[in-house]
């Protein structure tokens, strides 16, 4: 079975959902955020009846109205390549992996769907609090969606509530709210909501900046300033107490990813965390060279973050991949070995069963039981393939956290200048915070790539890896249909970009 994996295809496959990943991230954190600013301003708007702060809020709903458009296209998209590219996958978690995408088509994204049109284009159509009540409905439901977008994700990188049928070789769901209240979904719901919130007062600066460095539309833009840097600055706050809880949730379920995103290929006790370092990128687990060309570490960082705990024991590569018996930390290698024997009497099972043999059948299935938790590691070839690219996921987090450090600095010298207000004076900081909407986008897409590929070779952590999760296609197959979506996806940027563009230069109303 693993002799006949096209791994070519399993490349282009995953270089392919990744494309359609990175495009749709593009607009994603932007709807989850901006929505509740905007619900913010018309809340203001009905508020104090000041046409200013509605003709402030219609603008800010135009370019979510832009942005949400592609949004849906491209995410559409991604959703399809699970039965396209996935389709092993698909068939083989469907019934649990497919609960949480169904409940967030049918009841969240209608939810969001239906009072979009209400906000949009309810403007003394309907009564004011309806509008305004739509409005936050557009709010709640795009989070709605997100919630359950990301309930699906965090299965995937911790599976709980399902169990292995060995008669139809699929995961089927046992508790469907261990799959809502898993403590990986609740923090990367939480890590990625308020990063968004961060993402979208990021855009808002960086156009209300534009707008005071050319004169135009000033009183506008310091009141767009003014609500989005006290929503980002609060949010980054929040951001950085749930990332240290997802932190902990890697360093509890899924050690690995945590030690490739530290360069950590050696456990240590009171283990610091990189402050600042250049990792070696030809640094293999089974070598001696050097993890890093230099580094600067904050001694028992990490082993807090990982632990709760300055003076425990971290895990490093080494220690996940040929074990730690003085820590009772089982590697890979034996991992594999237990793997290969359910693999083995999960055969044995079928055969037996198929031959009405129930004697051997129920001996099959005891074995398999006991082994089972290990079934994903009967498909690896070696144990070092059970590494991520460690280079990859440790400059991605690096990037992450140096960019999510710096945006509350960013925020609160803006409401400083603000309330001074001198913020008109002030060029450098206007000039730069015209390309934070760039650094945030950035900070989305390394935490997004730590995310995913500090989990690989899994699909579905431990169970599945992604060389069996894949379809039976051709390598050429897939590369047609990627330059094919990364020419559709370019156009549509395009379009979006130049929609934006031109809303931006004609600006809000103005009475």
């Amino acid at each position: 079975m693993i002799e006949n994996i096209d791994l070519s295809m399993v490349n282009w496959a995953r270089a392919q959902f990744a494309l359609t990943a990175l495009y749709h991230w593009i607009f994603v954190p932007l709807t989850l955020g901006i929505t509740w600013i905007i619900a913010f301003y018309h809340t203001i708007y009905v508020k104090t009846g000041s046409e200013e702060w509605k003709n402030l809020t219609r603008f800010w709903m135009k370019l979510f109205a832009i942005n949400f458009a592609i949004g849906v296209a491209t995410g559409i998209i991604l959703e399809f390549e699970f039965g396209t590219n996935w389709s092993n996958y698909s068939w083989m978690v469907g019934d649990v992996f497919g609960a949480p995408l169904a409940i967030e088509g049918i009841f969240a994204f209608f939810l969001e769907a239906t009072f979009f049109a209400v906000m949009f284009f309810g403007w003394n159509r309907v009564s004011k609090r309806f509008h305004l009540f739509s409005t936050w409905m557009v709010a709640v439901g795009s989070n709605l969606s997100g919630v359950w977008i990301l309930i699906a994700n965090a299965w995937m990188q911790h599976p709980v509530g399902q169990a292995f049928n060995p008669d139809t070789a699929r995961f089927e769901m046992q508790n469907f709210s261990d799959v809502v209240f898993n403590p990986v979904a609740v923090s990367k719901f939480t890590h990625t909501t308020s990063a968004a919130m961060v993402f979208a007062a990021l855009f808002i600066i960086s156009i209300s900046s534009f707008y005071l460095l050319k004169g135009r539309h000033a009183k506008m833009a310091k009141r767009s300033i003014m609500v989005a840097a006290v929503f980002g600055f609060i949010a980054s706050t929040f951001v950085g107490f749930t990332g240290d809880e997802a932190a902990y949730e890697d360093a509890q379920n899924q050690p690995m990813k945590l030690a490739a995103f530290e360069g950590l290929y050696k456990g240590e006790t009171n283990a610091g965390i990189v402050a600042m370092g250049m990792i070696n990128p030809s640094k293999k687990v089974d070598d001696n060279k050097d993890a890093f060309i230099f580094k600067i570490k904050v001694p028992g960082v990490l082993s807090l973050l990982a632990n709760r705990s300055p003076g425990s024991f971290v895990p490093g590569i080494e220690d996940l991949v040929y074990g730690n018996a003085e820590q009772g930390i089982m590697g890979a290698n034996e991992k594999m070995e237990k793997g290969k024997i359910a693999l083995a009497q999960l055969d044995a099972y079928k055969k037996a069963k198929k031959a009405g043999d129930q004697v051997s059948a129920t001996a099959a299935l005891t074995l398999f039981n006991a082994h089972k938790a290990y079934l994903g590691y009967g498909f690896l070839e070696k144990p070092e393939d059970a590494v991520p690219p460690v280079a990859m996921s440790f400059n991605a987090f690096h990037i992450m956290v140096v960019l999510g450090t710096m945006f509350p600095v960013v925020f609160l010298a803006y409401l400083y200048f603000s309330f001074k207000g001198t913020l008109e004076q002030q060029r450098w900081l206007l000039g730069g915070g015209t390309i934070m909407f760039f650094l945030g986008l950035i900070a989305h897409w390394t935490g997004w790539i730590l995310a995913e590929v500090g989990r690989q070779p899994w699909a579905i952590q431990d169970l599945l890896p992604v060389t069996i999760a894949r379809s039976n296609l051709t390598a050429g197959t897939v590369q047609i249909t990627f330059f094919m979506f990364l020419a559709l996806f370019t156009v549509l940027l395009i379009a979006e970009v130049s929609i934006m563009l031109k809303q931006i230069s004609i600006g809000p109303e103005e009475n």
